[in-house]
């Protein structure tokens, strides 16, 4: 992608997300859009992906300064090498922006939280410095060590605790996805309430493009759908296994089951599929991009969220879900707090999330087109209503005009009926609990 032109007159915000390159993280994707509607430019310091772009896809001018990431963390000393590297590139590529022109703002996002020494830089030289917790990185260490059968160690789960203070203790604002990490951050990050602000995951009105489409009739053959990142703790194998046991309830005829994404578990779970003799009814898409997950979506009778009951995961709002939620397909899911707050009566709840659980559910909704009919309505009401990144941006957008205020004359092309309707959709609004609904978890 060729160079483009920069209006170097709007207040610049750098952005530093680190787990995977911006192109893929569609949270950061929305954020980038919704700050250069508002009037920001936006630059973005990444790891590299295949494409080895230098302009956000999608974008007016939201730059790309992106690095290689050679190291993959499998253990302590290697997640810690790899940590270093991150912190190491991202101050690079920080030190050359600051060097090159003014930065006017900057964002972290989490994993992992070591970026707390640059809040400090930052703050020292009067730019405000904005932590955006995207995971709970003690509980998922405790939740990796207990999938290990391991006692998590007490050295390492205190210095995870400690840096995820320092990330947000030193930052100036905190956003959180959702209003348990909220409490989290003013509980145990000892953020003052009034400078923490929900911004959950989910995609805008407009992503949505593809009408749904339904099955109906004796004939038609319903589409269970799993969306989203499939590593250990996310309990996929839950619901490949629950494909084998709703074979036993229903046959085989009027139903599939697609796994779409990507993730440390995908190999072993084609296998599981093959070895089962499943594969005619479960198959695997593999990472699909923004469109082609709207297509599948539009597809889907039902959406499943197998995430087990632990503390990470009750605690995290599941991507995946609010993706379901927008698109009106009622969900299946293990019963955790934030996973409630999103769906409501959109969603039937397990205990457990055992593959039993999961194929009863499913079993007796695919058997009640009422009751779909009616969680498709309740879904569709949650998103216009609250869970919309309309509504989210607002708060972003809000939080940074508080921090970094935006002059009339560097909003420039954009319209000024767009920048009155993200600031009054926040008025009347404590900034620190917006429309109230992620991680998310995601």
């Amino acid at each position: 992608m060729g160079a483009r032109s920069r209006d170097r007159s709007r207040p610049h915000i750098v952005i530093a997300v680190v787990n995977l390159p911006v192109e893929r993280d569609r949270r950061v994707i929305r954020e980038c859009k919704a700050l250069e509607a508002a009037g920001y430019r936006v630059t973005v310091i990444c790891p590299r992906g295949k494409e080895g772009l230098t302009y956000l896809p999608g974008t007016r001018d939201t730059a790309i300064r992106s690095f290689r990431q050679p190291l993959a963390g499998s253990g302590v000393i290697s997640f810690a090498m790899e940590f270093l590297w991150s912190f190491v590139c991202v101050a690079w590529r920080l030190f050359g922006l600051l060097l090159r022109g003014r930065v006017h703002g900057m964002q972290v996002c989490n994993p992992p939280d070591v970026f707390w020494p640059l809040a400090l830089l930052m703050r020292a030289l009067g730019t405000p410095f904005v932590f955006d917790h995207h995971d709970l990185n003690p509980e998922l260490y405790e939740c990796k060590a207990d999938e290990k059968n391991e006692k998590p160690n007490g050295v390492i789960l205190g210095v995870l605790k400690l840096f995820e203070k320092l990330s947000m203790r030193c930052s100036s604002w905190v956003v959180s996805t959702n209003e348990s990490y909220r409490e989290i951050a003013i509980r145990r990050g000892g953020c003052a309430p009034e400078r923490v602000t929900v911004v959950r995951n989910g995609p805008a009105a407009s992503e949505i493009k593809a009408p749904p489409v339904v099955a109906h009739g004796p004939g038609a053959r319903k589409r269970i759908v799993y969306l989203g990142v499939i590593n250990p703790q996310d309990h996929v194998e839950a619901a490949v296994l629950a494909a084998e046991r709703l074979i036993d309830l229903r046959g085989r005829d009027d139903w599939e089951m697609v796994i779409a994404g990507d993730g440390d578990c995908l190999a072993d779970l084609r296998q599981l599929a093959a070895a089962r003799g499943i594969t005619d009814v479960v198959s695997f898409a593999g990472w699909l991009e923004a469109t082609q997950v709207d297509e599948l979506l539009a597809s889907a009778t039902i959406g499943v969220q197998p995430d087990p009951p632990t503390a990470m995961a009750n605690l995290s709002t599941m991507a995946k879900s609010v993706e379901y939620v927008a698109r009106g397909i009622p969900v299946v899911a293990v019963d955790l707090l934030e996973t409630r707050r999103t769906a409501e009566g959109a969603a039937v709840y397990v205990p457990t999330g055992t593959p039993d659980e999961l194929a009863k559910a499913i079993d007796a909704l695919l058997d009640s087109p009422a009751e779909l009919a009616l969680m498709r309505e309740i879904a569709l009401q949650r998103f216009r209503d609250t869970l919309s990144w309309d509504h989210q941006a607002a708060a972003y957008i809000e939080m940074w005009r508080t921090l970094v205020p935006v002059q009339v004359e560097a909003v420039g092309r954009v319209p000024r009926d767009r920048v009155s309707m993200m600031r009054t959709a926040g008025d009347g609004e404590a900034v620190s609990r917006p429309q109230p609904l992620e991680s998310e978890r995601y």
